[in-house]
């Protein structure tokens, strides 16, 4: 089992910035792939950020070059600094863990979700 905390979400104008985090416990962090995932009202999940061992990352369109995933193993955490925020990017994020993949296929370990709310 895999439990994932989310924190760091709230309201920030358009064209700031915020920075989440996602604490893991329960196995070892440095054995699983870790993501950011998002839903706004009305809409489906939709895939935000993936990082996995070997500093591997890889990013949905929508948030490719304003939003870096990385991770500390030592504080088994991963983050999400997201820069230049638009009103769309509005939404609850959340984390999540898999012992193979978050891009391929569904994750199997979520977080509770921390909202984001970015006023223009």
């Amino acid at each position: 089992q895999v439990q994932l905390v989310e924190s760091g979400g709230g309201l920030v104008q358009a064209g700031g910035s915020l920075i989440l985090s996602c604490k893991a416990s329960g196995r070892t962090f440095s054995s699983y792939a870790m993501g950011w995932f998002r839903q706004a009202p009305g809409k489906e999940r939709e895939f935000v950020a993936a990082a996995w061992s070997g500093g591997n990352t890889y990013y949905g369109d929508s948030v490719k070059g304003r939003f870096t995933v990385s991770g500390d193993n030592a504080k088994s955490t991963v983050y999400l600094q997201m820069n230049s925020l638009k009103p769309e990017d509005t939404a609850v994020y959340y984390c999540a863990a898999d012992r193979a993949s978050v891009v391929s296929r569904w994750p199997e370990y979520w977080g509770q979700g921390t909202q984001v709310t970015v006023s223009s």
